[in-house]
Order: C-alpha cells, then sequence, then structure tokens
C-alpha cells in the first residue's frame, strides 16, 4: 500500500496542477462540444459511407485520439526506465 505525496509540512501535495487544470478544462470543452452536435450525418470511412449521429463520430475520434496518447506515453515511460 503506498502513501501519498506529502510535502514537508505533512500535509498532502496539491493534486491540481496547473496542467492538469488546463487538460481538465479542455477535457469538458471537447464533451461539450461533441454532446452539443446532436444531428445525423453521412460519414464517408474509406468505402463505405454510413449515416451516424455527428456526436458519436466526434466521440469515436476523441477516444482514438485517447488511446493513441495513452499508449505513446506508456512507450516513452517505458524507454525512459532504460
Amino acid at each position: 500500500m503506498t502513501s501519498s505525496p506529502r510535502s514537508s509540512t505533512g500535509t498532502p501535495r496539491a493534486f491540481w496542477t496547473r496542467g492538469r487544470i488546463i487538460i481538465a478544462a479542455i477535457a469538458v470543452l471537447t464533451l461539450v462540444f461533441i454532446f452539443e452536435n446532436t444531428r445525423r450525418t453521412r460519414i464517408r470511412l474509406l468505402v463505405p459511407e454510413v449515416t451516424m449521429p455527428l456526436w458519436l463520430a466526434l466521440f469515436a475520434t476523441a477516444l482514438i485520439g485517447l488511446i493513441c496518447g495513452l499508449y505513446w506515453g506508456h512507450l516513452r515511460s517505458r524507454d525512459q526506465g532504460r
């Protein structure tokens, strides 16, 4: 079991750093943008053309970007450990 990092005064370090606040704000704005665009739209996927809600296409794209970013971060942290 690990304990939370503590400063010299014995209080937990601040979880909400400036970078984490910026990322959280971008994530919230992205979700608001996605769920405000609810119309159905035609999207071409390489060959087939599908009709789906625009929010679903935007969410899928954001999810793919999140997965790629997490994988990239995993690779970088693994390579730095060498």
